[in-house]
C-alpha cells in the first residue's frame, strides 16, 4: 500500500481478524459543497465478510443534494478489499478481470471509464483519495472523484492523533468501536448526481467509521466543518447508549478542532448533558476544568431514513439530515468567570438520530 498520510489516527486500519461471529465495519465520508449549499455523503459497510452467513455482503449508501438517498448492495464479500495498516478499501460489483485491489490512484476521470469497461459499479477510497460509480437502473448513476488533503486528524495538530474513544476503544469491550478518522480536511474534484455534475476546490471533508458485533442501541450525532466566516472550525458530538461486558451505559462526547487545537469533551475528563428530541433539535452541554461548550442543532427537514447494520443485518434504522443548522460556542473559565473563544453558525450541518426507542426527548442532565 502507499505510505500512510502523517495524519492517519489510530484504527484507520481494517479489524476483520478472519473470525466466523457476526462483524460489520462501516466508513462514512462527508463532503459539504459551501457554494452550492449541498452535502454528498458517502457510506460503505460490509458485513461478516468471511461469506455464506445469512447476511454476508457490502452496501454503498449516498446521500446526496437535499438529502436524495442512493443505495446499492454488493453482495459478493470477495470483491471487497481493505488495508489493515491504514484507511484503503475498495467494493467491486460485476465480473472483474482481476483481483479486487487499489487501481492506480492518479486516474483522475479515467476510473469511471475503467469500472464501466471491466467491472459494473464500484468505489475505492484512501485517506486522500476517493472514486466510485454507481448505477441503478431506475434512479440512475452517481459517480466521483476527488483528492483529498487532511487538514486535522483528531487531536491538536502536530500532535500523535489520538483514539476517539480514548485507550478504552482498542479494547473489545466496547461495541462498537468508533474513531474519527479526519475531523476536517480539503476536497478537489467533482461529483456527477443522477445527471447533474458538481465541481468543487478546497471543500471541506469528514471521515468516520465503525467496527464491531452490534450497533448501538440508540444514538444522535451532529457533524459541521462548513461554518460561516470560520473555515478552521470543526465540530463532531455524539451519544449513544452501548454495551459493555452486557450491560449498557449512555456517553456522549463533543470534538471541537480550531486554530490548531483541539478540545475535547468525554467522559473521563468532562461532564457532558443532553437533551434530544426525537426529532428537529440536539442540545448538548460539555464542561471540562478549563472550558465549556455548547452546542445546538434544529432542522425543520423531515430528515432521511439511510441503512444501519443491526442483529438481522442492515435495516432503516436511523435518520438523517445534512442542511441542519447549528450554532456552537466555546468558553474558557477563568475563576468564576468565561470569557468566549468562539461563537459559529452554519446551515449545512449533519443531524442525525438512530435506533430507539425514540418516543421521547432523551434527556442526561
Amino acid at each position: 500500500p502507499m505510505p500512510l498520510h502523517p495524519l492517519q489516527t489510530p484504527h484507520s486500519g481494517y479489524h476483520w481478524d478472519g473470525n466466523a461471529s457476526r462483524f460489520f465495519e462501516g466508513w462514512y465520508f462527508r463532503l459539504t459543497l459551501p457554494e452550492a449549499r449541498q452535502t454528498f455523503a458517502f457510506m460503505y459497510s460490509i458485513e461478516d465478510p468471511g461469506g455464506g452467513q445469512p447476511y454476508s455482503g457490502g452496501t454503498a449508501q449516498v446521500l446526496g443534494p437535499d438529502d436524495g438517498y442512493f443505495c446499492r448492495t454488493f453482495p459478493a464479500v470477495g470483491q471487497f478489499w481493505a488495508w489493515r495498516e491504514g484507511l484503503g478499501l475498495g467494493h467491486w460489483r460485476g465480473n472483474p478481470k482481476s483481483q479486487p485491489c487499489l487501481s492506480s490512484s492518479d486516474l483522475q476521470d479515467q476510473f469511471k471509464d475503467q469500472i464501466q469497461a471491466q467491472i459494473l459499479e464500484g468505489y475505492q477510497v484512501t485517506a486522500t483519495g476517493h472514486q466510485g460509480y454507481l448505477n441503478d437502473p431506475v434512479l440512475g448513476a452517481v459517480a466521483w472523484d476527488y483528492r483529498t488533503e487532511p487538514v486535522y486528524g483528531w487531536g491538536s495538530s502536530g500532535q500523535p492523533q489520538q483514539s476517539t474513544a480514548g485507550l478504552l476503544s482498542s479494547l473489545p469491550i466496547f461495541e462498537p468501536g468508533w474513531q474519527i478518522l479526519m475531523a476536517h480536511g480539503l476536497a478537489t474534484g467533482w461529483v456527477e448526481w443522477q445527471g447533474q455534475r458538481y465541481e468543487f476546490t478546497q471543500a471541506p471533508a469528514y471521515s468516520e467509521k465503525n467496527w464491531g458485533r452490534s450497533f448501538p442501541k440508540k444514538w444522535f450525532w451532529l457533524n459541521c466543518n462548513a461554518f460561516n466566516d470560520l473555515p478552521d472550525l470543526a465540530l463532531t458530538a455524539v451519544g449513544a447508549r452501548r454495551q459493555v461486558l452486557g450491560w449498557t451505559e449512555s456517553v456522549a462526547m463533543v470534538g471541537l478542532h480550531h486554530g490548531g487545537q483541539f478540545y475535547e469533551f468525554v467522559p473521563w475528563n468532562a461532564r457532558v448533558s443532553w437533551r434530544v428530541e426525537p426529532w428537529g433539535r440536539w442540545h448538548l452541554r460539555g464542561e471540562t476544568a478549563d472550558w465549556v461548550v455548547e452546542v445546538t442543532g434544529t432542522t425543520a427537514h423531515p430528515g432521511t431514513l439511510v441503512r444501519v447494520p443491526t442483529e438481522a443485518g442492515m435495516a432503516l434504522r436511523c435518520r438523517d439530515t445534512a442542511q441542519g443548522d447549528l450554532t456552537l460556542a466555546l468558553w474558557r473559565k477563568q475563576g468564576s468567570q468565561r470569557q468566549l473563544i468562539v461563537r459559529a453558525t452554519s446551515a449545512q450541518a449533519g443531524l442525525e438520530v438512530g435506533g430507539g426507542p425514540w418516543d421521547r426527548a432523551w434527556i442526561k442532565e
